[in-house]
């Protein structure tokens, strides 16, 4: 079913409620939605700047000027889907525990830190049924986030893929990492991803050689073929020259042009939600993370419309 979204030559895409990419409310909508987008401004689980409470607002905002037709999928997803915004989910802003608990029972998320897309994984996993094989993961992020535990807390940003992995709800065999870089409090953080088995492919490959990190990229969506495909972004990923506004930045990292080719080279997988998170706008310039954040989250619904248009 598709989406009647206001036209920009019309209604000024400067004017108007800002829902994300001009998406009609949920709560004004009938019917059923193949993609529901909404915010979980919560940034309990981060470690350094915090901030990203308030990176769906930004988020919106920015994506007023993200147009629903792709030029490089050639795909128009408000054709392809019927899409709403459901605002922001209740979050617990003192308790990582107990804002997962909250959040499970959303399905897509955009903002917020990145300790809330352990929620998010597992609402896609028991949408899917609970495959006992897990779901394949593709995580865009400037760190590996696999610790076990920071200031004993196990639940912040820093251990969203370990608890995961304990949970069932992804497949470390199946899970991409793109773009770690830059220094660790101990080598010992690399463990848990290297031992479960996960594949890694690190900013340095990128900026070493790009055409052969493309085609480890390649390589991998080929391995995963048609299994559901969780896809999570750490704005991070990019190089603070392209994403500044977020809290825990790491010189070295992808262009937002290269952080968008990663996200477009799963065009048509089975992809059953996503998230982009860590967008900290009071450490923002020009709004150009949040602006980046929105164009992610575009492209994670546009290659799903792929797939089903094929």
């Amino acid at each position: 079913m598709a989406t009647e979204l206001p036209s920009g030559r019309v209604q000024p895409r400067f004017a108007g409620l800002a829902t994300f990419m001009r998406f009609p409310r949920l709560s004004d909508a009938s019917g059923t939605h193949d993609w529901i987008v909404y915010g979980i401004p919560f940034d309990g689980g981060t470690t350094f700047h915090p901030g990203a409470r308030f990176g769906p607002r930004a988020v919106r905002e920015a994506s007023q000027y993200v147009k629903p037709a792709s030029i490089e999928l050639q795909v128009d997803v408000a054709k392809v889907f019927s899409l709403a915004d459901a605002g922001d989910a209740p979050v617990a802003p003192f308790s990582c525990a107990d804002n997962l608990d909250m959040v499970t029972d959303f399905a897509k998320a955009l903002g917020g830190d990145h300790s809330v897309s352990l929620a998010n994984i597992r609402a896609a996993w028991e949408h899917c049924g609970r495959p006992a094989s897990g779901l394949a993961l593709v995580v865009l992020d400037a760190h590996v986030d696999s610790v076990d535990r920071v200031w004993d807390e196990p639940f912040s940003h820093a251990s969203v893929l370990r608890r995961a992995v304990e949970d069932g709800c992804i497949d470390p065999t199946r899970t991409l990492l793109i773009g770690q870089r830059g220094g660790l409090n101990t080598l010992d953080d690399l463990v848990f991803a290297r031992d479960s088995g996960m594949t890694t492919i690190p900013a340095a490959a990128f900026h070493a050689d790009a055409a052969d990190a493309a085609e480890q990229v390649q390589a991998f969506r080929r391995r995963i073929a048609d299994a559901p495909l969780y896809l999570s972004c750490d704005v991070d990923c990019a190089d603070p020259a392209f994403a500044p506004g977020t809290g825990t930045p790491v010189c070295g990292g992808l262009s937002s042009g290269d952080l968008l080719a990663q996200v477009r080279a799963f065009a048509g997988a089975q992809l059953v939600g996503a998230d982009v998170v860590e967008v900290c706008p009071a450490r923002d310039v020009a709004g150009i993370t949040a602006l980046l954040a929105a164009h992610v989250a575009f492209e994670c619904i546009a290659i799903d419309a792929v797939g089903r248009t094929a």
